[in-house]
């Protein structure tokens, strides 16, 4: 596989023009994952809105406690499915499929989540963050009830909330930047690593 349209409409810096601890994050991402998501490269011609975005994403997405990781993906994934931004679906789908352990889920959400293999908790998660993705003055004390309901606690349902909203701002960041997905993130969750690296291998 190769990527034959630029990442983004806008200036991609050289790795090497980078403010070093910008520098540093990406080249650790790289050497876990074996590639750069071509976000890291894209928000990078920005460097104080690029630390800005990635402190806010870490505290919501890494932090311990409440939602698990794949909860959090599958927002993701469903909001961004909802925004039509094909980046953040194929990205963290692929995500969401690793932390899920489950190389389905990312697809049926992305398509559908309605009808996805999901709990009633989780279905009642992804209703909510719908709503506020694309009706959000409509979101009212009630949607709220709905998750208590399910048992969600009033940190969890911050988390929603804040993990929609990021993602808002992500997905249309996309959309400006045209954000062209990597091509390792198609294979990522859905084949056994050794077959993935082979087959992304050099």
């Amino acid at each position: 596989m190769s990527e034959t349209r630029p990442i983004s409409r806008f200036p991609i810096p050289a790795l090497d023009d980078l403010p070093p601890d910008i520098r540093a994050r990406i080249e650790d991402v790289r050497e876990r994952t074996g590639f750069v998501p071509n976000v890291f490269l894209a928000l990078a011609h920005r460097p104080e809105e690029w630390r800005a975005f990635f402190a806010y994403h870490d505290a919501l997405m890494e932090r311990e406690g409440g939602l698990s990781k794949a909860d959090r993906e599958l927002i993701v994934v469903a909001t961004s499915a909802a925004n039509h931004c094909l980046y953040c679906v194929v990205a963290h789908g692929a995500l969401a499929r690793i932390r899920a352990r489950n190389p389905l889920i990312a697809d049926q959400v992305a398509v559908d989540w309605r009808n996805a293999d999901l709990s009633d908790r989780q279905r009642a998660m992804l209703a909510f963050a719908v709503k506020l993705a694309t009706q959000p003055a409509e979101v009212d004390e009630q949607d709220l009830e709905r998750l208590r309901a399910h048992g969600f606690d009033d940190d969890e349902i911050w988390d929603i909330g804040a993990i929609t909203a990021l993602f808002a701002l992500s997905n249309r960041l996309a959309h400006l930047s045209q954000l062209r997905p990597n091509d390792e993130f198609y294979l990522m969750g859905r084949v056994p690593k050794e077959v993935y690296e082979r087959l992304t291998g050099p």
